[in-house]
């Protein structure tokens, strides 16, 4: 089994990118941290391709995710 590191370098190399630096790898991941926090752990890795859909950088999406204002939940006092 290859290492993750490993993965993602040929994942890179296989869509004609650069393997992505510590910087990079570190923001990415703070951002899919800051999504499974704030909700479902599914959150993760759909915030990450939203991020790329839309152009952003991701120190760019970081800061926009750790300044999002949340609804809060409430729970429902009759358990329904």
């Amino acid at each position: 089994m290859a290492t993750a590191e490993q993965w993602v370098a040929g994942f890179a190399r296989r869509l004609g990118l650069p393997e992505p630096g510590a910087d990079e790898v570190a923001r990415i991941l703070s951002l899919a941290r800051v999504a499974a926090h704030q909700s479902e752990r599914w959150a993760a890795p759909l915030a990450c391709w939203l991020a790329a859909a839309a152009g952003l950088s991701p120190e760019e999406a970081l800061t926009m995710a750790e300044s999002m204002e949340l609804p809060s939940v409430e729970a429902d006092p009759e358990g329904t």
